[in-house]
């Protein structure tokens, strides 16, 4: 088992110690290695993965990696043209690239949760969290990425004065003056919070459902080794579902909320 606790001596300490990140620095600063490290790691094989399939294209006859990654693209095309509307030649390779690389992120969940943790033990590191979607500051910092792309687009199709006029006059529209002097208040208030839900939701959203599916993982590790395989294995399984959910729905949220920042704003 990694670092300094194993299930037998202390099951408290044990799943404490695999849900801590290696960090450098204190408070507010504080690095989450780790985290950095897999991400990292995982993007770069993902691009490599895609310059060697597009360095060796077979149109005539796609296999393999080509081809599974022809079905992927062509699922993601579809559910861009099904839910964006209008054009934006970035949200295709956007989706796609969102969809593969939190799938890659979250399928570090499947590898047995002591075999890292324990082989970087070995060279003296002893905390190693290698889940990056387990850790909020990841999630958060996709999901305000995201954020970012819908404040930039809602100014850039309505304007910066038509994004103003969405916080005054969304989503209760009034007719006449007074009206929507006394409105202007609340439609600010309730835009805000919907923004502002949006990348809490997505970063919420994916945080919590690979967090708990690491857990579940870590629980079933303290139970004796013959039940670890037989529950282990059909956790697993079911949790091959879940990372591949969890992908396509932060994916669908991204296409969804850049659809609307797309659109002009209503005059009332």
């Amino acid at each position: 088992m990694s670092g300094s606790f194993t299930p037998s001596e202390n099951p408290v300490g044990y799943i404490q110690h695999h849900l801590t990140n290696l960090s450098i620095g204190d408070g507010f600063w504080t690095i989450n290695v780790d985290t950095l490290f897999f991400s990292i790691i995982l993007a770069v094989f993902l691009g490599w993965i895609a310059k060697k399939v597009g360095d060796n294209l077979n149109p005539e006859k796609p296999e393999g990696i080509q081809n599974f990654l022809e079905t992927v693209v062509e699922f993601v095309e579809q559910q861009v043209k099904d839910t964006f509307a209008g054009y934006n030649p970035l949200i295709g390779p956007l989706a796609l690239t969102i969809f593969l690389w939190i799938i890659l992120l979250n399928t570090m969940d499947l590898i047995p949760v002591d075999l890292l943790p324990w082989l970087s033990s070995a060279v003296g590191i002893h905390y190693l969290k290698v889940v990056p979607t387990t850790d909020l500051s990841a999630t958060f910092g996709m999901s305000f990425s995201v954020f970012a792309l819908i404040v930039f687009y809602n100014i850039k199709i309505k304007g910066g004065l038509g994004y103003i006029k969405m916080f005054l006059f969304h989503p209760f529209a009034a007719h006449g003056t007074f009206a929507k002097i006394v409105l202007m208040p609340v439609n600010i208030l309730m835009t805000t919070i919907e923004e502002i839900a949006k990348p809490l939701s997505m970063g919420l959203r994916l945080f919590g459902n690979m967090f708990a599916g690491e857990l579940i993982f870590l629980l079933i590790a303290l139970l004796p080794f013959w039940i670890q395989w037989t529950l282990g294995g059909m956790w697993a399984i079911f949790h091959i579902l879940v990372i591949s959910l969890q992908a396509f729905i932060f994916m669908l949220l991204t296409i969804v909320y850049l659809s609307i920042a797309h659109q002009e704003i209503e005059e009332h």
